[in-house]
């Protein structure tokens, strides 16, 4: 198949719904952890395709949502410093932080900037010279490769007013810390774009060390319910394992050239996410070798104490433990246009898909 009306194609979507229904006896669970897939279950109605015993449950896919209140806070005072200039990507500038918000601080009058990729904040720095630029840098390895030759560029055009503001992620240890907390699934899908930078490789613990399979998933709706098809079907049989469903995308060995970027620039370090408090050699923090593109070690700000809405159950919708309508605040305290948590305001967040799709 090569458009994507051809993966939307109502008998091929009958089919695989047939077949789901044919082979599934059991009461499973699937987990997506990814704002993609998310997005995409919500949109085309996939859950009620699926036979009652097979549900979906949303994960820690969304790096906006799982990021740390913190992180808006000291980004935010990192804007409050004189001759700063902020750059981010958009998802970021309505993230409520303790007591405002990038978007509430760039109408107060401080440079605040939506770029699309690093390449546009290395050319503000360029044209900025007295002025210190700083990238957010938010993402799974996704984005991670996109920051690293950011870093590399700055080092070869010499811009020594060029900062990165790292929350970067990597996923494993947060699919293995939902399992190490109890939450009781049978599989999960796994993120496609992740997996086209890193391979397949980097899940081989979860069938090996806690028995549940991955299928590795594209994300139009043939995509998605062939990838439970294959989860289904592996867990009928007893054959737990890592596949690959997004062929069309993603090899075993993924992107070698980003990897080795991301090597070079980054390291593991422990790191926070919501609803999973802090996970070892989660995070991608910037290595000693670059660490003057650090804005941590670099930009000294006193950042406000760290305040959590009350009512919020982000953390918990993140764990598969809630769904956006237990929330109380659930279109109605909390809305796309005046966000109360970070999972309603990325359109990968869970809340965010819900309301547009399944309110």
């Amino acid at each position: 198949m090569k458009y994507i009306d051809e993966y939307r194609d109502k008998s091929l979507v009958q089919g695989l719904v047939k077949e789901i229904k044919k082979i599934s006896v059991k009461e499973i669970k699937l987990m997506e952890v990814c704002g993609g897939h998310t997005l995409s279950i919500q949109k085309f109605g996939i859950p009620a395709l699926l036979p009652p015993n097979i549900k979906l449950i949303s994960g820690p896919g969304c790096p906006v949502c799982v990021s740390d209140r913190k992180f808006i806070d000291q980004a935010i005072a990192y804007g409050r410093l004189e001759n700063v200039i902020i750059t981010t990507y958009g998802d970021l500038i309505r993230v409520p932080g303790s007591t405002s918000s990038l978007n509430e601080e760039k109408a107060s009058g401080r440079d605040i900037r939506i770029v699309y990729s690093t390449l546009d904040a290395l050319k503000i720095a360029k044209e900025n010279p007295g002025k210190k630029v700083v990238f957010l840098g938010i993402g799974f390895e996704t984005t991670a490769p996109g920051t690293a030759a950011g870093i590399i560029n700055a080092e070869k055009q010499n811009l020594n007013n060029f900062y990165v503001y790292s929350s970067h992620k990597i996923m494993p240890p947060a699919m293995g810390a939902l399992i190490d907390e109890g939450v009781q699934l049978h599989g999960y899908i796994a993120p496609g774009h992740v997996s086209t930078i890193t391979g397949s490789g980097i899940y081989d613990d979860i069938p090996k060390k806690y028995g549940l399979g991955c299928v590795i998933s594209g994300f139009e709706p043939t995509d998605i319910l062939q990838s439970i098809y294959m989860l289904v079907k592996q867990i009928e049989n007893g054959e737990q394992k890592v596949e690959i469903q997004y062929k069309r995308v993603v090899r075993p060995e993924g992107n070698l050239i980003a990897q080795k970027m991301m090597a070079d620039v980054f390291e593991l370090r422990p790191d926070w996410w919501r609803g999973l408090g802090v996970l070892p050699a989660s995070g991608l923090g910037i290595s000693k070798k670059y660490e003057k593109f650090d804005a941590e070690k670099n930009l000294d700000v006193v950042v406000e104490p760290t305040k959590e809405d009350k009512g919020c159950i982000c953390g918990e919708i993140l764990k598969g433990l809630k769904s956006p309508k237990d929330c109380k605040l659930f279109g109605k305290g909390c809305s796309p246009s005046d966000p109360v948590g970070a999972c309603m305001v990325s359109h990968e967040g869970a809340c965010h898909a819900y309301y547009k799709y399944n309110r």
